[in-house]
């Protein structure tokens, strides 16, 4: 009997499956997909319109200040008073002051 069940085909059960899975499709690329492309399109414009003394993170981390912007696509960096780092410009993450403006993870 429960044979029967399982063989048993639901009318139009082909095209629930095609909304859920389009329906997933959907949330997948709201909440993982747009915003890292709104994410990168943001540090492409900072990383094209950086300034000497715009203060900055890295990619790992490390916090700086411009202090030459070279038309090789570098820049040198003031990490501390007197010492300097030369980087890629696409190593750059994002401006210092949007790094303390994130909230804190709580564990």
């Amino acid at each position: 009997m429960m044979q029967t069940f399982f063989l048993q085909a639901q009318p139009n059960a082909g095209y629930m499956q095609l909304v859920l899975l389009g329906g997933m499709v959907v949330v997948f690329y709201f909440f993982m997909i747009r915003p890292q492309s709104q994410k990168a399109k943001k540090a492409k414009k900072f990383q094209e319109n950086m300034l000497k003394g715009e203060k900055i993170v890295t990619i790992a981390g490390i916090h700086g200040i411009i202090n030459k912007v070279n038309d090789d696509n570098t820049v040198q960096i003031e990490v501390s008073p007197g010492s300097f780092m030369k980087i890629e410009k696409s190593a750059i993450s994002m401006e210092w002051s949007e790094q303390l403006n994130k909230p804190a993870v709580t564990k």
